[in-house]
């Protein structure tokens, strides 16, 4: 028979239907539209509604990728679901999305490193399979960042949106799968991206919420030159350590921040033989939810074939990096 590695047997996705354009978030953030383009290249963003919470986005989107595997809920043994909006600061989201989801037998925990979640989720839960080989994960990494969002904050109102992608991860034949997984964690910039109150440091409070303290508050500039030094290297560690050359990259599915810096951080880091996957432009930034989302909707589009190399990254709130490399193999 042959020998099995760990790989992605389906991916899913959730947008909100509230489309967000331009012109709208411009008049409520006091800009001109076109400012907001030329900036970003985001042309529109999805909110969730009054109604819906980050579990269920994340329960939408593994709901698709559990149908494109084939496989039933109740064949879960464990669910990792990222995310810095989770539904309350307690239970953890994840058991909420198995209840929903009807995944009684599954471990649940859930992953905060932000924008790099779902990368991390991937390497804890590669490191389950391998441990007990036959079991059956998901990562789901869910964010509604438009609830924290300071709408007289220019800067993050216009970047970030709401969303959720998912993958199921379990048995695949040799070669494919996952062939790496690199996870760097930085506190020495933990200030870049912040929300500052609602924690044990400084408590909800009149005197915090007047402040607008639980905002989210992002250093941009100090973001991108993290992004701009730390990444590029990562990932070519990442893809040496595999035995691969930059070259030898065919995909490249990147967390999606800021259309301007994705096109520099490609070419940085020496990606300009691979085809490099954006969904920004439709969705913004939404969060760890970025990078599965791109994901799911480049394996939907048929780009992805079997054999493929892809190259995931993730990277922002932590400071924190997650790199993954894939063989793809296309769901059965």
């Amino acid at each position: 028979m042959p020998k099995t590695a760990t790989g992605i047997l389906g991916t899913g996705s959730y947008l909100p239907k509230e489309e967000i354009g331009n012109e709208e978030i411009a008049q409520r953030v006091g800009v001109d539209p076109e400012w907001i383009e030329r900036k970003t290249q985001i042309r529109a963003r999805r909110f969730a509604a009054p109604d819906e919470a980050t579990s269920d986005l994340a329960v939408r989107a593994v709901e698709n990728a559990l149908e494109q595997a084939g496989i039933e809920a109740e064949r879960v043994d464990y669910l990792v679901v990222s995310t810095s909006t989770g539904d309350h600061p307690q239970p953890p989201t994840s058991h909420l999305v198995q209840r929903a989801l009807g995944a009684h037998r599954a471990a649940c925990l859930d992953v905060n490193v932000v924008c790099s979640g779902f990368v991390y989720g991937l390497g804890l839960v590669r490191g389950l399979l391998a441990l007990h080989p036959g079991a059956i994960a998901v990562v789901v990494a869910a964010d509604v960042y438009s609830r924290i969002l300071d709408f007289t904050d220019r800067r993050t109102a216009v970047l970030f949106a709401d969303g959720a992608g998912a993958a199921v991860v379990g048995g695949v034949p040799e070669p494919y799968g996952i062939l790496d997984v690199d996870l760097v964690g930085r506190g020495d910039a933990a200030r870049l991206i912040r929300v500052e109150a609602g924690g044990s440091r400084q408590p909800a409070s009149h005197e915090s919420v007047d402040a607008g303290d639980h905002y989210f508050r992002m250093d941009g500039r100090g973001v991108r030159d993290f992004v701009m030094e730390h990444v590029p290297p990562a990932l070519e560690r990442l893809v040496t350590r595999a035995g691969f050359g930059l070259g030898d990259i065919d995909h490249f599915v990147p967390h999606q921040p800021n259309g301007v810096l994705l096109g520099e951080l490609a070419e940085r880091a020496g990606l300009a033989g691979a085809r490099v996957h954006r969904t920004l432009e439709r969705y913004g930034n939404v969060g760890s939810a970025s990078v599965p989302v791109t994901l799911d909707e480049a394996a939907r589009s048929g780009e992805l074939a079997d054999g493929d190399t892809v190259l995931l990254s993730g990277f922002g709130g932590g400071m924190a990096l997650g790199s993954g490399l894939l063989r793809w193999k296309v769901p059965a």
